[in-house]
């Protein structure tokens, strides 16, 4: 706030986050949640499931937005995960598995421009999934582990587990972004999602 010669005025704060980026920004969080808890194929015995594009939905609020506003929506989508549908055995598994891992799905903001945009951002999200939730089968598998050689199996074991999800979604998804039409509908999504 600033004062001149009594008259008060106010400046505004530009953060970076707009009401229509609030909005979309929820949308698509609230439908990758109807996705994700409705529309999906039977979850693997310790969790992890196969969805319709739930992940893809998250990482488009980076491609339309950014980095900043696409980790912020993709950290309260992993948080509302954990709340929907909360499995963990270790307090580390739940910050690995829900705020960071599902968190990454927000880092597709740093490849919003140049050739391929969303395919590129999709993948660097996904991978980035991938490794927060690695590193938390690491820690299930490894709670079990008695010696060496069974924590390298721990290893193989949780990016195996890891892949045999993430991977069937994350080529279906891009072979969805591959078809023109997908292309048009998306470029048109963007342009209305921006101020």
């Amino acid at each position: 706030m600033k004062t001149k010669k009594g008259t008060l005025t106010v400046q505004r704060v530009k953060t970076g986050f707009t009401t229509k980026k609030v909005v979309f920004s929820a949308m698509a969080i609230a439908l990758a949640t109807v996705i994700a808890t409705v529309i999906k194929l039977p979850s693997l015995p310790n969790g992890g499931s196969v969805t319709l594009f739930s992940m893809l939905v998250v990482t488009l609020v980076g491609y339309w937005y950014g980095p900043t506003v696409g980790i912020t929506a993709a950290v309260t989508y992993g948080i509302l995960q954990f709340i929907t549908e909360p499995y963990a055995i270790h307090p580390l598994q739940v910050v690995l598995d829900y705020p960071l891992a599902f968190g990454a799905l927000g880092i597709s903001g740093f490849f919003s421009r140049g050739k391929n945009p969303i395919i590129r951002g999709y993948i660097a999200a996904v991978l980035g999934r991938f490794i927060f939730a690695s590193l938390s089968g690491l820690i299930f598998f490894t709670t079990y582990a008695k010696v060496l050689e069974e924590n390298l199996a721990a290893v193989w074991a949780s990016l195996l587990y890891n892949m045999s999800y993430l991977l069937p979604e994350a080529v279906l998804t891009v072979l969805l972004l591959m078809m023109p039409g997908v292309k048009k509908a998306l470029a048109k999504l963007k342009e209305m999602a921006e101020d």
